[in-house]
């Protein structure tokens, strides 16, 4: 089994992914400090623990004062597990369903990385406590709404913080079944209480990890989306004998976005040896009254813009991700709680307050993806649209439909679905990055809203996964009702393996209607799975 080790520096989204989510085995990666970071985060502690912890030191926030506009109130030492235990009771105020076993599991790596950093203070224990946690499998049930995104994502890191120490209140995930958290902990064979100690409290809330891991997420889950929209374009393509000229290199050089001009040479090299996007075949595949008139269709000359200006749509998106992959690396391995100890290069630490907590780099950039893959999903389903529609799709037959007409209806009501998909994209994409409601008593006079812009970026990116396949299921459809009519026109190398991949998995309707929702489900599979781009990949080379 594969151990990631963190040292709040290096740790890189393809291995919180690893320990997020299992893998096609079914397991998961496991994590473990990074013994010099171990070292380091043991040095800081015991010097905080000689120096900060008496009832005659200076104040220093949250180390051993109250919080928020009770920053200037001095927790004695006597008193300090009990505040630590109250601190997390007093935030955990989370509603709604809970987060998924992926959002929770990445948001207990990174917070761990986070302290890794050794800028947070908190006993080496709490680290090792939550690893011990996510290496057993036990997943805290954390509600999903409650956040603000600044101190961090104080209430679902509260419903997280008192999972992991055992509070009777608190819930897990163990072995499929949701339980009592100290239940749960027993049959892991941990401990079921973990007392908390200065600074422990406010380390494990205090930080916008919730709203990271959405992101770590929804980024990666965009990022792989990206090639099978370029895949789902060019099967389109094919079935409408599209004009290739738009993604000649010659044109994107002429405006050299390297985003667009990436996805042209994506669709090239899909099409490549293709016969089916030609004149010829546009004479052979034509609607049925004009072939039974002997009226050929005219000269297409150049195609409408959700095929000919997909580049400058699809590069946009890249381009985005690209961006959002910085914002998202960094925050990986920054430390977001407050305050901060550094070195002070003589033996000793500094403690410093500041904002890191705060989420608007994330919820900026969750806002713009959230923009980014609605357009995606948005130019799918208007390719898919046109292959129901036979004056649309110049020939192909009506709702892509082999069975009989009248007792059967196609596939008018996937792409129905599809549609309302986008229209709900389009509503949450709206940015939630610019909304702020002061809270605390005003203490907090400008919040993120992170947590909510990583949320509808979440749903969006799942929501154009199933647009994105449904235009793949829908153009194999297409391909295979015109198969024989269009033998003498071969599509191109990398289209015929993404076809092949698909039907693999899911078999053509060829007899009429069936309960389409399985194949859509199928198909949304077969996307996440990988296996299309693997295919094409192997056919005619890595897709960029």
């Amino acid at each position: 089994m594969t151990t990631i080790s963190i040292d709040g520096r290096t740790l890189q989204a393809g291995q919180v992914l690893a320990v997020a989510r299992a893998d096609a085995s079914g397991t998961r990666a496991q994590a473990a400090v990074e013994p010099e970071a171990r070292a380091r985060m043991q040095a800081a502690r015991d010097y905080i623990d000689a120096h900060f912890m008496t009832d005659d030191a200076p104040l220093m926030y949250s180390f051993n004062t109250g919080v928020g506009l009770f920053k200037d109130q001095r927790v004695r030492m006597a008193e300090m597990q009990e505040y630590q235990r109250r601190t997390v009771y007093a935030h955990a105020t989370g509603v709604g369903e809970p987060f998924d076993v992926d959002v929770v599991r990445a948001t207990m790596l990174l917070r761990a990385n986070a302290f890794a950093s050794n800028y947070s203070g908190p006993r080496v224990a709490v680290v090792d406590r939550l690893l011990d946690c996510l290496n057993a499998g036990l997943v805290p049930m954390i509600p999903q709404k409650g956040s603000v995104g600044a101190s961090g994502d104080l209430a679902p890191l509260a419903h997280l913080a008192g999972a992991v120490c055992g509070f009777a209140e608190a819930e897990m995930l163990f072995e499929g079944r949701r339980m009592p958290a100290r239940e749960a902990l027993q049959r892991a064979g941990l401990a079921p209480d973990f007392p908390l100690e200065a600074k422990d409290a406010s380390a494990l809330i205090n930080g916008s990890t919730v709203s990271l891991a959405l992101g770590v997420l929804a980024l990666e889950d965009a990022t792989a989306l990206l090639k099978h929209a370029d895949i789902a374009l060019g099967l389109t393509l094919e079935c409408l004998r599209a004009e290739t000229a738009a993604f000649d290199p010659r044109l994107h050089a002429a405006r050299p976005h390297q985003g667009q001009a990436a996805s042209a040479r994506n669709v090239l090299r899909l099409l490549e040896g293709s016969r089916r996007c030609t004149e010829a075949a546009r004479l052979t595949i034509f609607p049925e009254e004009s072939r039974a008139a002997g009226v050929a269709p005219p000269p297409r000359v150049q195609d409408v813009y959700s095929l000919r200006c997909a580049p400058q749509v699809h590069g946009p998106v890249r381009e985005a991700l690209a961006y959002i992959g910085g914002i998202i690396g960094t925050e990986i391995n920054a430390a977001t709680d407050n305050p901060l100890i550094f070195d002070d290069g003589e033996g000793g630490y500094a403690c410093i307050s500041g904002g890191h907590f705060h989420g608007q780099y994330v919820a900026q950039a969750m806002d713009l993806l959230a923009i980014a893959v609605t357009d995606l999903g948005s130019i799918s389903e208007r390719r898919l649209f046109r292959l129901i529609d036979p004056t649309l799709s110049y020939g192909l037959p009506r709702n892509l439909l082999a069975g009989k007409k009248g007792l059967n209806t196609g596939f008018a009501t996937v792409q129905c679905t599809l549609s309302a998909l986008v229209m709900e994209n389009r509503t949450l994409s709206m940015p939630g990055s610019v909304d702020s409601i002061p809270g605390k008593s005003n203490a907090e006079d400008h919040v993120s809203n992170s947590t909510w812009c990583g949320r509808k970026a979440r749903t969006i990116v799942e929501n154009a996964e199933q647009i994105v396949a449904g235009e793949m299921l829908m153009a194999a459809q297409a391909l295979t009702l015109v198969a024989d009519l269009a033998k003498d026109h071969p599509i191109g190398k990398g289209t015929q393996a993404a076809l092949d991949a698909i039907r693999e998995v899911i078999p053509p309707a060829l007899d009429g209607d069936r309960w389409y929702h399985t194949e859509m489900v199928d198909a949304l599979a077969l996307l996440r799975s990988g296996a299309v781009v693997k295919a094409v990949e192997a056919a005619v080379g890595s897709l960029e």
